[in-house]
């Protein structure tokens, strides 16, 4: 499945609730598995951003439906990017003219 990398940020609603965090990580992940992605792994970082997130979905259409569902739950904000692995990259490059 194609990986997605999310830089998260807190919204204002998110920090009242901090401690909860952990609790709305596995939450997350159930609602990723619902729309058939999963959530890999979530980093609290330090920096412009709170958290990575990276996350398999089988498409764009499902990570973006999963990522949107989660944003609205209003606790974080979210720039999600498509990654590509090593072997993409191959075929990406190996494509150039």
């Amino acid at each position: 499945m194609p990986t997605y990398i999310s830089l998260a940020n807190l919204t204002s609603e998110g920090v009242k609730d901090a401690k909860n965090i952990t609790s709305r990580i596995e939450d997350t992940r159930k609602l990723f598995e619902s729309f058939g992605a999963k959530l890999k792994e979530v980093y609290l970082v330090t920096g412009q951003y709170d958290y990575v997130v990276i996350a398999e979905a089988p498409d764009d259409e499902t990570a973006a439906k999963a990522v949107l569902s989660l944003a609205s739950k209003g606790n974080v904000r979210t720039q999600t990017f498509r990654a590509f692995t090593a072997e993409e990259m191959k075929r990406i490059i190996g494509g150039i003219r």
